[in-house]
């Protein structure tokens, strides 16, 4: 597969977000399946695993952390701090902490995690608006500085908030949620991005499912799946927003290429500083996620896409209210 820059390093032009195997969509799979998944992904040509300190609270750092520490010197591994599951008396409940002294209390405890003495690309994975990006990124900086961290990254910031972090320290890349039908970075990020040389990687880059082009079934999703609380997903938008499906799965069908394969190579072709990190849990589905790297889109075909799902045709936020107000990146 042909390389793609992160900072000091070249991956593989899409890599894996490992959320899926821990958190947020469903009960988790077993960890001799994600085991299996994650070994599948490394064997396909995947060398950027992209994990955090949220997920599953710190269960997805340990099995990644397992499974790869003996592949560690073919990967790029990051991980994100800033937000963490901190036990209360009802549970483990998470808490978006950017003080530098919880960052780096964040960062021990996930390099003790991953079992690596240094992690490559470290994101913060929201920012703390109590604390000055400029402390949170200094803080990180000096993580740099002591060969904990290679590369600092950032989570769903805007332009602005980028530019003002990027003055303490370089940052190595953004991520945040972008497909065809959340066009948010287009505002001003993917450009900051490109102006400073940092990359941008896409994560929900098959808009949660929605662009792999089954509909799914909302009442059979689990209670504690994330889209439950998303709107686009709330029946009467979501019914809505299946009106775009067939003409979409034409486009693909058109292509030669599956709907899945489709949106990531969408994203592919928008920018060569983009790096998308689908998730699965499925060994079929990442294959064929991987398969986007080698499709070729014609232009008439990508302005086609880009009229029929943009924000302007779907129905309803990326995020609820409390979600909207935890991040940082410009909507239209």
């Amino acid at each position: 597969m042909q390389q793609r820059q992160i900072g000091p390093f070249n991956v593989s032009p899409i890599g894996l977000g490992c959320m899926n195997l821990s958190h947020a969509y469903g009960q988790p799979i077993s960890a001799e399946q994600g085991e299996r998944l994650l070994l599948a992904a490394l064997d396909a040509g995947i060398t950027l695993f992209d994990t955090a300190a949220l997920y599953g609270f710190g269960t997805n750092e340990t099995l990644v952390g397992r499974v790869l520490k003996p592949h560690r010197q073919r990967i790029t591994l990051a991980s994100k701090g800033g937000v963490a599951g901190v036990p209360f008396a009802d549970g483990i409940k998470r808490v978006i902490d950017g003080r530098p002294e919880a960052l780096r209390r964040n960062c021990e405890d996930s390099l003790r995690r991953l079992q690596t003495d240094v992690i490559d690309l470290y994101y913060l994975h929201r920012w703390h608006k109590e604390v000055p990006i400029e402390d949170s990124v200094g803080a990180l900086a000096e993580l740099v500085q002591a060969g904990k961290v290679r590369a600092i990254g950032l989570s769903e910031v805007s332009a602005a908030t980028l530019r003002r972090a990027h003055a303490v320290h370089p940052i190595a890349a953004v991520q945040t949620e972008y497909s065809l039908w959340t066009r948010n970075p287009e505002i001003a990020v993917l450009d900051a991005c490109r102006e400073l040389g940092a990359a941008f990687v896409a994560f929900s880059p098959v808009a949660r499912g929605f662009l792999c082009g089954a509909p799914l079934d909302l009442v059979a999703l689990d209670a504690k799946d994330i889209r439950r609380s998303m709107p686009r997903f709330e029946p009467v938008n979501y019914a809505a927003n299946l009106s775009l499906l067939p003409a979409y799965v034409a486009l693909a069908r058109e292509a030669g290429c599956s709907p899945a394969q489709l949106a990531l190579a969408w994203l592919l072709h928008q920018a060569p500083h983009i790096v998308p990190i689908p998730g699965t849990t499925s060994l079929d589905h990442l294959a064929d996620d991987l398969g986007a790297s080698r499709i070729t889109l014609k232009l008439d075909l990508l302005a086609r896409l880009d009229g029929l799902i943009n924000q302007q045709t779907v129905h309803g936020a990326r995020y609820g209210a409390q979600a909207s107000g935890e991040v940082d990146t410009e909507s239209f």
